[in-house]
């Protein structure tokens, strides 16, 4: 890959990874600040990036520009409203009320889960990356990002049924 190629590659991920950061910050701005903090490293180290795997590699450095800020502002609250909020079709009214509401309770759910349950379970089945490229961000074996997935949609499955959401 020559440095060229980067602008293309921020077109295609821009949005991904901007979206993966206002979920784990909830506030434009600074997910803004971190995203160009990302490609800034992304740019710097751009030599290093696996050519069959930038998404994932791209998630990685995202990740780790959030987890800098985090230490660095000393906080720590990371809630996923407004992504999950945004993820229903164009139905009817009445559906989209309904979508609303089971999407506020599988957030809520989600918010009680464990971090790595909880971050397993947004890159899997909300930002689309594979197992192999979600396990990488994170920086778990596969195995065990298999078992975090499989107990964060186990909580989400057993409270929704207990709460009587079947579809």
């Amino acid at each position: 890959m020559n440095k060229n190629s980067l602008d293309y590659i921020y077109k295609l991920y821009m949005n991904d990874i901007y979206s993966y950061l206002l979920s784990r910050c909830k506030n434009k701005h600074i997910a803004e600040d971190i995203m160009q903090e990302t490609f800034y490293r992304a740019y710097m180290y751009f030599e290093s990036c696996p050519e069959d795997n930038v998404k994932s590699w791209l998630f990685t450095v995202a990740h780790n520009a959030y987890v800098d800020y985090v230490r660095k502002n000393s906080k720590n609250d990371i809630r996923e409203k407004e992504y999950f909020g945004n993820l229903s079709d164009d139905k009817s009214l009445e559906k989209e009320v309904i979508i609303q509401d089971e999407l506020f309770k599988v957030r809520e759910i989600i918010k009680t889960m464990k971090d790595k349950q909880r971050k397993a379970i947004i890159l899997c089945d909300f930002k689309g990356l594979s197992y192999k490229e979600a396990s990488q961000v994170m920086g778990v074996s596969l195995s065990y990002f298999k078992v975090l997935v499989f107990r964060a949609r186990k909580i989400i499955r057993d409270k929704v049924e207990g709460d009587g959401m079947d579809e």
